[in-house]
């Protein structure tokens, strides 16, 4: 499944460009609670570019059954991303928390996605 190895690849460069300006380019002088935000939302980019990363590679030789828990997986990787390291990255450049609401939707999209997961493994 070429779609997930594309939201692979591109989650990765966008979560290293990020961990870039957090580490040198915070607009102002960031806080450290601002720096915290962004800290965390890298990371949880980066680690999830990698679920999507192995979702892609499990999907190619998957049977329907299976492949069906693996879209639902990196879907849950995905919508997690948008909305978890999405709002904390707006919430750390710009301090709009108009949005913050979402950021527990989106941990609840990456627990689906890893439940999912060990339900595709379960069918191993």
């Amino acid at each position: 499944m070429a779609v997930w190895l594309v939201a692979a690849a591109v989650n990765g460069l966008i979560g290293v460009a990020m961990g870039a300006i957090a580490a040198h380019g915070m607009p102002g002088d960031p806080d450290a609670q601002r720096q915290a935000w962004m800290n965390t939302a890298v990371a949880y980019q980066m680690w999830h570019a990698l679920a999507l990363l192995a979702v892609g590679l499990l999907a190619a030789d998957a049977e329907a059954p299976r492949r069906a828990a693996l879209i639902l997986a990196g879907t849950g990787f995905l919508v997690g991303i948008v909305l978890f390291s999405g709002s904390l990255y707006l919430l750390a450049l710009t301090d709009f928390r108009g949005l913050v609401w979402i950021t527990p939707i989106g941990g609840s999209a990456f627990l689906l996605g890893w439940v999912a997961f060990g339900w595709h493994g379960l069918g191993r």
